[in-house]
């Protein structure tokens, strides 16, 4: 698991989510810590690394 900094595409503070790094890939929703507003997140891994990200309106 690998925690990762984001700005929230709804209230643009900045939030942190915990990534699981031993799969390719994922795409879920999950609230944003402040506002409470979906985000879906989609990422990549490489290497036990987050190789793309991104946050958008659910």
């Amino acid at each position: 698991m690998e925690e990762y900094f984001f700005a929230c595409p709804y209230c643009w503070q900045t939030i942190s989510m915990l990534l699981d790094c031993s799969v390719a890939g994922q795409t879920y929703i999950e609230d944003c810590e402040v506002c409470c507003r979906p985000i879906e997140v989609t990422y990549t891994t490489s290497g036990g690394e987050v190789e793309s990200f991104d946050a958008r309106t659910a």
